[in-house]
């Protein structure tokens, strides 16, 4: 089964990334032909240092490896590096209904939020249809919040293949963990770096402190119950297994648990999990050269899999010399 997936190089992951993405491309290279994409063509909707951009995108993927992500077994490359991918975004963008675009709930949520809206932002799904479509994968795994732009997808993927009478595009289903779908932030909110409430899987120990001592909880006291729904007992299970889970919780619906305590043990738990990656990362980060000849190799490879279905696309559009 053939997986795609990728991240925006937005800045250093947090906790909502690797538990809601990255760990999931992870797991998938063990049993799956899995391809992965630094998503720089689309942080150019927000991010506007061209410098930045290139760290940022680095650094990701460092943080993938530092992960487990596997260049031998996986396909990791900058999207960028493809720029194959713009033409297949043209040709799809010529059968994409305005309405369809026009109901995209992050490009209302971004009106509603007074946000200047560019040509990017409103063709996104687009360009992340091209991303997908171009591979013919079979599964995509994204966030609940992105599984709208998988069904614009497949959408796109159906008007092609109809206007041109033709098969080139399979129709790929989303996978989505439901359960760490979305991983609240240090306010309660859906973690995000937009909204400034993030948990940085990297970190110093230091910040990481700060950061998990300042998760908002409410006042009751130590000896009533706990509302276990709330975002530091969800963080703090992410570390913890099922067992654990529902001896902790119970424990703490009951009264007796304070959530100095809660926080003090997530920070020893998120401590322990990320170290190994941690080390991990550091040796990356003194060997640029290692990363770079990954993504090159990771792109030869998405290469070799994407130009047959452009050519076939672009044959069904009548692009080009006749065959």
């Amino acid at each position: 089964m053939r997986i795609l997936s990728g991240i925006q190089p937005s800045g250093e992951p947090h906790l909502g990334n690797y538990f809601a993405a990255m760990r999931q491309h992870v797991a998938y290279q063990e049993a799956h032909e899995a391809i992965y994409f630094l998503a720089d063509y689309h942080s150019m909707t927000t991010l506007r240092d061209a410098a930045e951009r290139r760290h940022f995108t680095l650094d990701l993927a460092i943080d993938y490896l530092a992960a487990g992500l596997d260049p031998a077994r996986a396909i990791l490359y900058r999207q960028s590096d493809l720029p194959i991918l713009c033409e297949l975004a043209w040709i799809l963008t010529t059968v994409t209904p305005m309405g369809l675009l026009e109901r995209a709930h992050s490009y209302k949520d971004k009106i509603a939020a007074g946000v200047a809206i560019d040509h990017g932002l409103f063709a996104y799904p687009v360009l992340m249809a091209a991303d997908i479509l171009i591979y013919n994968p079979d599964r995509v795994p994204v966030g609940q919040d992105q599984k709208q732009h998988l069904e614009m997808t497949r959408d796109i993927a159906q008007r092609f293949n109809h206007t041109y009478e033709c098969e080139v595009f399979k129709l790929p289903d989303p996978d989505i963990l439901e359960d760490v779908a979305v991983v609240p932030g240090t306010d309660g909110r859906k973690m995000s770096k937009s909204y400034g409430n993030t948990i940085r899987m990297f970190a110093s120990q230091k910040e990481l402190k700060k950061s998990v001592m300042g998760i908002v909880t409410d006042s009751t006291p130590v000896e009533e119950g706990k509302d276990t729904s709330s975002a530091v007992f969800q963080l703090w299970a992410l570390f913890a297994d099922e067992d654990e889970r529902k001896r902790y919780f119970a424990a703490a619906e009951a009264g007796g648990v304070g959530y100095g305590d809660v926080k003090k043990d997530l920070l020893k738990r998120l401590l322990e999990f990320f170290g190994p990656m941690r080390e991990r990362r550091e040796e990356l980060l003194a060997r640029p050269d290692e990363v770079e000849d990954a993504l090159r190799d990771g792109v030869a490879r998405a290469r070799g899999l994407a130009e047959p279905v452009l050519e076939a696309a672009r044959e069904a559009a009548g692009l080009g010399r006749a065959p």
